[in-house]
């Protein structure tokens, strides 16, 4: 799918300002005991919430796991993310919401090259530049499509049989994640 940095904005903008709105829920902030991660079966099935973590231009090799949700109904993706050893930072504006760093990259010294932009360091103060930021994308069953998620990640919730993934997008491109 391609977009222009203008739609990429403003998808970014209604994906914040939805999860901004439904507001966090509260979470003594460990993960669920019974949350555990294990490498994607090879077919692709996993019976608990499928992670995908695709780095793109920052050169960085990708994620791909599965969370045992054990038997919740539901799991915060931000706990997700963290049982699957993926460290996520948000911004300094909108905290978890959205998504600055993944595993520390881009890093807070890293200078990031978009063809036809200007260089630049992610700063993590407000929403990132339209032409490098991180996409969260849910795929609400194994034979769906990837979709945005419609809230950020410290709000998001997902099912077992759910997926989520991350991926960093440059330039006017949105790919899905790779599975």
């Amino acid at each position: 799918m391609k977009l222009t940095a203008l739609a990429t904005l403003t998808l970014m903008g209604a994906l914040v300002l939805s999860g901004c709105a439904t507001g966090v829920p509260e979470t003594d902030g460990t993960p669920a005991a019974s949350a555990t991660a294990t490498p994607a079966p090879a077919d692709g099935s996993c019976a608990g919430v499928s992670v995908v973590v695709d780095f793109g231009a920052l050169d960085t090799p990708g994620i791909t796991d599965c969370v045992d949700t054990g038997a919740a109904e539901t799991i915060a993706a931000s706990t997700v993310m963290e049982t699957s050893g993926v460290t996520t930072e948000g911004t300094l504006e909108w905290g978890d919401q959205v998504v600055c760093r993944v595993n520390d990259r881009p890093a807070a010294d890293e200078t990031i090259d978009v063809a036809g932009e200007p260089p630049f360091i992610e700063s993590c103060q407000s929403m990132p530049a339209a032409a490098a930021y991180w996409a969260l994308w849910i795929k609400p069953t194994a034979d769906a499509d990837w979709e945005y998620a419609q809230k950020g990640l410290g709000s998001l919730e997902l099912e077992a049989g759910q997926s989520v993934g991350l991926v960093f997008t440059t330039g006017t491109e949105t790919p899905t994640p790779g599975r």
